[in-house]
């Protein structure tokens, strides 16, 4: 066995047997007090202590002349312990009083004096009764000793003779069940240890990957059912991981595509240029707007990665300022119409106001609504129309960007904001970084808003945006 199994053993059987020493312990003391009483100078004595000194008491009473008295050396024990006398003769009457209670009468019947003994208390008094009987040339004489402490009557009827006397048979019964508790220890320790091994072996095999889930009964059902719990969200989280790796692969893969499709012409271009020959100012002109055109595709790829970089490590701050919406929106897709590229495509606009008054950063709600917008162009055939409407309500701003284009699978739309998804193994078109459709999401969550879409294949794609109005 392992030192580890040994250790806990070890630590089971001492935590078993400094319990049984506690419980022993405690039984000691309550048996100690129950044949235990306290007399009247402070000092603890057995039990049977009124009952030893009754029995002794006898030998200091005499017979003298005519009437029965208590020697000095039983007054002064009678003294010292606070201990009140009572002597009677044969007919009940007394003939010698000390330091007696005042509930004790002068004249007892032999019943009175029954149920004296019976009851062992006098009533309304912290004073137990004790009786004896002596005799001389015939006469007798029954005494009563008054102690000054209560004692019950089981604490009365123990002695301290008889317990000595049990030690014969109560030691080997403690030994036989400190024995008996060291067995149990050792084998509650085995189990301890077997199963702690068998949980140490399962959270091995989920850091291994190599954990099968099991449905432990009994003790450890819980902490099974969590290691149960946590191989699962590793599971899971691997996969989301490895998914993520994969797009970020592809997602690399396309931007360094991306970066080097402008690149080629800009240096054939330049080549061009720089070879010996005479160019004609035209050809000059029509190679120079050629290498612009695609530099500034990249300068706009770039300028997307950086936006992308701040809005997910909220390092982008928004100049928020009380503006006309409508009027916003409607020159922006009047700026996209005038875009050589897009003048031939249709853009609807409706709203329910005329004038919609909101706090936005026009740069960035430029950049949001101009993705959405420009994606249905880029992703849609050369007939897909646009339609933009806007609702406002006192609390609320509602709008939808929709398009009548190509749409999208359920599966595929599932990851339609994913920074790193660009539609790869659709029809789609694969121009840009895939960095559009999160960007847009990115500066309407700054702005307090929320994005969803919904798409259909063949029928379009819908985007539904909504604003808290403050």
């Amino acid at each position: 066995m392992k030192r580890s199994g040994c250790r806990t053993i070890f630590h089971i059987c001492l935590i078993f047997v400094l319990s049984l020493l506690g419980a022993l312990l405690m039984a000691v003391c309550l048996f100690f007090l129950t044949i235990t009483i306290r007399k009247p100078d402070g000092k603890t004595a057995r039990s049977d202590w009124p009952i030893r000194f009754t029995e002794e008491f006898k030998d200091q009473i005499i017979f003298a002349g005519t009437v029965w008295q208590v020697k000095q050396a039983g007054l002064a024990a009678l003294q010292d312990n606070g201990i009140g006398a009572q002597l009677l003769d044969a007919s009940g009457r007394e003939v010698f009083g000390y330091q007696k209670p005042e509930q004790a009468g002068t004249v007892y019947t032999n019943a009175e004096l029954l149920e004296l003994y019976q009851r062992g208390q006098m009533e309304n008094s912290a004073t137990t009764p004790f009786m004896g009987a002596v005799s001389h040339a015939g006469k007798e004489c029954v005494y009563i000793l008054y102690f000054p402490v209560s004692i019950s009557k089981v604490t009365m009827y123990l002695s301290g003779e008889r317990f000595a006397g049990g030690r014969a048979i109560l030691l080997p019964i403690l030994w036989a069940l400190l024995l008996l508790v060291l067995f149990l220890g050792v084998l509650y320790g085995l189990f301890m240890t077997k199963a702690m091994k068998r949980l140490t072996a399962a959270v091995k095999e989920i850091s291994d990957r190599s954990y099968l889930p099991v449905q432990e009964p009994g003790l450890f059902r819980d902490l099974y059912g969590s290691l149960n719990m946590l191989d699962a969200e590793i599971r899971a989280g691997d996969r989301l991981r490895a998914q993520t790796d994969k797009m970020r692969e592809e997602w690399i893969a396309n931007i360094t595509h991306d970066l080097k499709t402008p690149l080629s012409p800009i240096r054939g271009y330049a080549e061009l240029l720089g070879e010996e020959g005479g160019k004609t100012e035209e050809q000059c002109r029509r190679y120079a707007g050629i290498m612009l055109k695609n530099a500034a595709y990249m300068e706009a790829l770039i300028d997307d990665l950086k936006l992308t970089y701040q809005l997910e490590n909220g390092m982008l701050c928004a100049n928020r300022k009380e503006q006309n919406l409508i009027r916003f929106l409607k020159e922006l897709v009047i700026d996209i119409l005038n875009t050589p590229e897009y003048e031939n495509r249709a853009i609807d606009f409706e709203s329910t106001a005329n004038a919609v008054s909101f706090s936005f950063d026009q740069r960035l709600f430029t950049r949001a609504f101009r993705n959405l917008i420009i994606n249905s162009f880029v992703h849609g055939k050369d007939d897909t129309k646009v339609f933009l409407c806007l609702r406002a309500s006192d609390t609320m701003l509602k709008m939808e960007v929709a398009d009548n284009g190509r749409g999208m699978s359920p599966e595929l739309a599932e990851h339609m904001f994913d920074r790193y998804y660009r539609g790869t193994g659709t029809e789609q078109k694969t121009e840009g970084g895939g960095l559009g459709l999160a960007i847009a999401k990115g500066i309407i969550e700054l702005h307090g808003g929320k994005i969803t879409a919904v798409s259909v294949p063949a029928a379009g794609t819908t985007f539904f945006i909504e604003f808290l109005r403050s």
